[in-house]
């Protein structure tokens, strides 16, 4: 039996995302239609993230995207500022590198949001780079960085603006132009609740210019956005789509733009970590909580590993653990798309609950109480 997914992603899938994926495919290289089908959904994923400029659908999962911008951008002894709070935000910094650039890190606190204030004394000293890059939900960490802020203080020293939004994206408000976001990257599997295999991203012309005015070529074909920009015009994908990918995309989109996403994820959000608290239990990050993921500490006197195993033979419910410098440290409840559900999350904080006690861990009574208090 499928267990009850409640990890930060890839999250469960929409009845109607899955019927749209059944629906009989045409030839997407030759149909013409579905240029004018493809263009559309990449509007009406701008809408989502606040922006006019152009926006393209790859085939792949969201590392792609990470990938694609810094393929695209670096040419080899290029400066890129690493804005690292967590382990993706360093993780962007090897992709950087992989294509020859320089990386230099501005590293903040790993359990709290980027501090504006040290990084725009940082770039008082030094602001001589091609492109910056930040996450916004650091999801290993749940830590949500003040990308509204960052990006457009990176623009004003004239550094091109890369924002990895894949665990943000539909969960919190995001306005790519009015942020000067140049490059904002998503992928389908976590608060749209479509299935993993695709990356979308917001293109400006800043970047289109900077791929123009390149010395070198890029280095490979696939991560390459440049084949990407006339491709309405020339009526020519650089290769074949995934249709019924994109096909269960533009509904799970839609599912997101007809009703208040953020909003309903704030208050979700904030509703579950209260409960959390209430049973004396501790969030990883001391402040700038995404809304989308809750990342909680392993409370002494047991392991991630126990708590896990308990869950899903009890409750048959699935969370997530993390990895790198969090393994064993800390679990993690998804409350992104599908998994922004108030009987979900009942589920989870009641399976929790009894599954602490049960292997000796002292938990307050009062999480559900305090979940549904919150949520109203």
């Amino acid at each position: 039996m499928i267990p009850v997914i409640m990890t930060p992603g890839p999250t469960s899938v929409r009845e109607n995302v899955r019927m749209a994926r059944a629906r009989e495919c045409t030839n997407p290289d030759l149909d013409l239609n579905f240029y004018g089908f493809y263009r559309e959904t990449c509007g009406r994923l701008g809408k989502m993230i606040g922006t006019q400029g152009d926006v393209r659908i790859l085939s792949g999962e969201g590392i792609l995207g990470l990938e694609a911008a810094c393929a695209t951008l670096t040419e080899p002894g290029d400066r890129v500022l690493i804005i690292d709070n967590g382990i993706f935000g360093e993780g962007f910094g090897d992709f950087a590198k992989m294509y020859g650039a320089e990386a230099i890190y501005f590293r903040g606190d790993r359990e709290r949001g980027i501090d504006i204030g040290e990084l725009e004394e940082f770039l008082q000293k030094d602001s001589d780079f091609k492109y910056a890059t930040v996450v916004h939900c650091d999801t290993p960490s749940g830590v949500l960085n003040p990308i509204e802020k960052i990006c457009p203080m990176l623009k004003s020293k004239g550094i091109i603006t890369v924002v990895d939004a894949v665990a943000s994206t539909g969960g919190h408000e995001i306005r790519v132009d009015e942020w000067r976001i140049d490059i904002c990257l998503g992928g389908s599997q976590k608060a749209l609740s479509a299935p993993p295999g695709l990356t979308f991203l917001s293109i400006s012309e800043d970047v289109w210019r900077a791929v123009e005015e390149r010395n070198t070529p890029v280095a490979g074909f696939y991560c390459n956005l440049g084949i990407w920009r006339d491709y309405y015009e020339k009526k020519w994908f650089p290769y074949t789509m995934p249709i019924s990918d994109i096909e269960g995309l533009r509904v799970a989109v839609d599912n997101l733009l007809e009703e208040d996403a953020a909003a309903k994820h704030k208050r979700y959000g904030e509703a579950f970590r209260k409960a959390i608290r209430t049973g004396g239990l501790e969030l990883y990050t001391k402040d700038s909580w995404a809304n989308t993921v809750s990342v909680i500490r392993v409370p002494e006197g047991t392991t991630f590993e126990e708590i896990n195993n308990a869950l899903l033979k009890d409750y048959n419910l699935m969370i997530a653990g993390a990895f790198g410098y969090l393994a064993g440290r800390v679990f993690r409840v998804g409350h992104m798309g599908e998994g922004c559900d108030r009987a979900k999350l009942i589920y989870v904080l009641n399976a929790l609950e009894k599954t602490l006690v049960k292997l000796g861990v002292s938990v307050k009574p009062g999480m559900e109480k305090s979940f549904l208090e919150n949520l109203k």
